[in-house]
């Protein structure tokens, strides 16, 4: 399989080495961090020839001695060296027996320079405070972006290529396969399924599978809408399905937190207040939907606002659905007290549609920057201070400076 560095991820770990916090990799599963970790070993032995690298991967059949606390710390004792820089990489940590207690143990002595990656419903960012007395530091992945995936599949087409990655998505372990219906029976059968759905069922011991599996078809339907709880529970009995508030809250929780999907608030911008009476979810990685629904719907305005909610994610954005005179704007993104508001739109050739967009930007009177991203297949734009920018073009830039 062709490996694309991550240069992103990558760039953050090796800032951060020897710094002695706990390194967590955190990010859906097959989203690659085992990979980031293997790419981090290569940077450790050339910038560290005689650093001490103590790689552990319970994928692998070799560590199955290891898969209880005490053996793990026996192990990583008896591989360090003196006088040396000692590395610790441990891969998919859940599998080993109370693995917070020899990490916890571990980080104690301050003689390791500690990383770990792990499933998401045992190692998830809430509980991490929780999990390791000592201090922590997360870098969180994503699927691959448009960007990557363009390294991945080079072309000088760059909209064909992005009319192929709305179709394909970032789950780099579907890449090979050249049949589409393969690519999404992998990512439904072996990612979504085998390790999300799986992991939330262990960690949080659901008995009620069949409506999980209800409420995550709902969710991805409604990808980018304004959704509520109880709006969720009133539609699932109206369809003959039994759910309550209480449990329909906590499975969105568990999903959200095994980073299927990413809540998005509601933010009033001329009150400066969030508003809860309704959210909206969009998923880690578009083609969850293709690959669990079909492709009969293909709702290409809805699937570019996820893609355009997930890249604004991964270059380090908190986002927001804005409300501003009555009017919604899809994204405000923050970032170190800067703000940018932006409309996202699979198309604006037509002037109500483009009238539509631009509306609830020109009701907003501060001087943050505002744009409308779309399809438009043409150099960037002005229009009464709004930037208009071909959706293509915005997500294989450089993200730095140009949000």
């Amino acid at each position: 399989m062709k490996i694309i560095p991550r240069t992103t991820y990558l760039d953050e770990l090796t800032g951060i080495i020897n710094i002695p916090d706990i390194k967590i990799i955190t990010g859906i599963r097959r989203a690659g961090k085992s990979k980031l970790m293997d790419a981090l070993v290569q940077v450790i032995e050339k910038s560290d020839p005689t650093g001490n690298i103590i790689h552990i991967n319970y994928n692998l059949t070799e560590f199955e001695d290891l898969l209880e606390y005490h053996s793990l710390e026996s192990y990583i004792e008896t591989n360090y060296k003196a006088e040396v820089n000692n590395y610790v990489l441990i891969d998919e940590i859940q599998m080993c027996d109370h693995f917070e207690k020899a990490v916890n143990s571990l980080h104690a002595k301050e003689k390791y320079d500690i990383y770990v990656t792990g499933s998401n419903a045992f190692l998830q960012s809430s509980d991490l405070a929780t999990l390791f007395v000592g201090r922590t530091y997360e870098v969180h992945i994503l699927p691959f972006s448009f960007k990557e995936y363009m390294s991945y599949f080079p072309s000088e087409n760059i909209n064909a290529s992005l009319t192929k990655y709305m179709t394909e998505g970032g789950m780099a372990g579907s890449f090979p396969y050249k049949d589409l219906n393969q690519k999404y029976r992998y990512i439904n059968n072996e990612v979504l399924n085998a390790l999300v759905v799986r992991d939330i069922i262990a960690k949080y011991k659901i008995r009620n599978e069949p409506l999980l599996h209800i409420l995550i078809d709902f969710l991805m339907d409604n990808i980018g809408s304004e959704l509520s709880v109880r709006s969720i529970t009133d539609w699932l009995s109206g369809n003959k399905t039994k759910a309550d508030h209480k449990t329909i809250g906590k499975y969105i929780e568990y999903l959200c937190k095994a980073f299927a999907f990413y809540r998005v608030r509601r933010y009033d911008i001329k009150g400066k207040k969030y508003l809860g009476s309704a959210d909206k979810y969009y998923l880690s990685d578009h083609s969850f939907k293709y690959a669990r629904l079909g492709t009969k719907n293909m709702d290409y305005g809805h699937v570019l606002e996820n893609i355009i909610a997930m890249e604004l994610i991964r270059r380090g954005y908190e986002i927001y659905v804005g409300v501003a005179g009555g009017k919604e704007i899809d994204f405000v993104a923050m970032k170190q007290g800067n703000r940018t508001y932006i409309q996202v739109s699979y198309d604006i050739t037509e002037q109500k549609t483009f009238d539509r967009e631009v509306a609830p930007l020109l009701k907003i009177n501060d001087a943050y920057p505002k744009m409308i991203i779309a399809r438009t297949y043409q150099p960037e734009y002005q229009y009464e201070g709004i930037r208009i920018i071909d959706a293509a073009e915005w997500l294989s830039c450089d993200s730095q400076g140009y949000v």
